[in-house]
């Protein structure tokens, strides 16, 4: 029998300050909606306030607490969620006086990762960044550590480890660190034998729930976890895809980007985002049915440019096409392309659009094979862009016209046979 979860009842919390722009602070505001949701919490009510700064003890004004005292008693909300990362302080300050459980924009999203996590690495990842956060956040907590009831921000690594001193927790940070430093090896090691193969490296980025993980399953025929949520991926995954010609590629489905993202969690998931650096053509997947697509392909970019990849070729893909947001405006200064990642046209003009960046980084071949070369013609359809291929009886060598990478392996090889 199925226990179906009752949804804890929540109230978000939000302050705009002067220097947050209105628009921005209701997307952001709105985001942390679809994050409780995603979260399995049920929104009661948002309350907003707008000041000149976030109240240093209390991050809202001492009548705002007043009525959110009063609100959580008139809902029986289970929880309050503040729509940016409180201080140890502010914490401690506002506990006293709201009887539910309250967590911070981070705790939330930390908590999310924590039920995404498949791998090993994954949930590694997830406890070291969450740890992170409740270190500084330790004295003073005694009393809700000690609630052990679960629920949002509570999932990972477990109330009874957090129970535990700072030793502890310090200790096992450096296990985790320990043990991510032997996965990123294993995952280098990896990488170091796709190179050497010489692979074409695709790499799939974007703001969460742009559409990555349904574009990269219809791309690779690949059963990576899709849904309209938040973070539905969280650990990055490989597979081959087969563009127009036959020609072989890699393509990777990476954890989704989002505004104002955990510090903790941007350098805990960077080597989750390592497979981004090592591509050849990044797709950058835009969700142009989202009113806020403008902030989403900016922050998305500012996140490409502190990994450091500006240098690799990208392509902009505004997908959703068919519920596309009516002030859509396309703004990407790479190429772009238009698509519904469930419609098959569009994906194989995207092939196609794939196929023709390729071409671009390739050294053209034109090469006479003998007939017996069977394995050296198996490689060229795989493994370069083959545009033509004739047989020539008289002479018994097949005519072979096309594409390959610099570097890989094949272009040495095709020396010899060339016209």
């Amino acid at each position: 029998m199925e226990v179906k979860m009752e949804k804890e009842k929540a109230i978000l919390v939000g302050c705009q300050t002067t220097a947050d722009d209105d628009l921005r602070f209701q997307y952001s505001m709105e985001e942390l909606v679809s994050l409780t949701e995603t979260a399995k919490g049920e929104v009661l009510i948002s309350v907003v306030q707008k000041r000149e700064r976030i109240h240093p003890a209390t991050y809202i004004g001492k009548g705002k607490v007043e009525e959110l005292k009063g609100l959580v008693g008139q809902l029986e909300a289970d929880i309050v969620i503040f729509n940016d990362e409180l201080s140890p302080s502010q914490k401690r300050n506002l506990g006293p006086a709201l009887d539910a459980r309250i967590i911070d924009r981070t705790q939330l999203i930390l908590d999310i990762f924590a039920q995404r996590a498949r791998s090993k690495e994954g949930k590694l990842q997830v406890e070291l960044a969450q740890l992170q956060y409740i270190l500084p956040r330790l004295a003073g907590q005694g009393t809700e550590l000690s609630r052990l009831g679960g629920g949002i921000g509570t999932r990972g690594p477990g109330e009874t480890k957090l129970e535990s001193d700072r030793r502890h927790i310090r200790r096992r940070i450096d296990e985790i660190k320990q043990q991510l430093a032997i996965i990123v090896q294993h995952r280098d090691r990896y990488r170091e034998r796709r190179k050497k193969n010489k692979a074409f490296q695709i790499a799939i980025a974007g703001y969460t729930n742009a559409g990555k993980s349904t574009l990269f399953n219809r791309l690779s025929e690949a059963d990576s976890y899709e849904e309209n949520q938040l973070f539905a991926t969280l650990d990055p995954m490989t597979r081959k895809m087969i563009l127009p010609s036959g020609f072989i590629c890699l393509i990777t489905d990476t954890v989704g980007f989002i505004q104002d993202l955990p510090t903790s969690l941007i350098a805990a998931f960077r080597s989750t985002l390592e497979e981004v650096r090592e591509a050849d053509l990044i797709l950058h997947v835009v969700d142009m049915s989202n009113p806020d697509y403008f902030h989403h392909e900016k922050t998305v970019n500012r996140l490409l440019e502190e990994l450091d990849v500006k240098d690799i070729p990208q392509l902009t893909v505004y997908n959703k096409r068919d519920i596309q947001h009516p002030d859509f405006v396309p703004t990407a200064d790479t190429p772009t392309a238009f698509i519904s990642a469930f419609d098959k046209e569009d994906r194989d003009a995207l092939k196609k659009k794939i196929e023709e960046t390729a071409i671009a980084m390739m050294e053209p071949y034109n090469v006479l094979v003998p007939a017996n070369e069977g394995k050296l013609l198996s490689m060229l359809k795989n493994e370069t862009v083959l545009r033509e291929l004739s047989f020539q009886e008289n002479e018994q060598v097949y005519s072979c016209k096309g594409y390959t990478l610099r570097d890989h392996q094949v272009a040495g090889q095709l020396q010899k046979f060339t016209v």
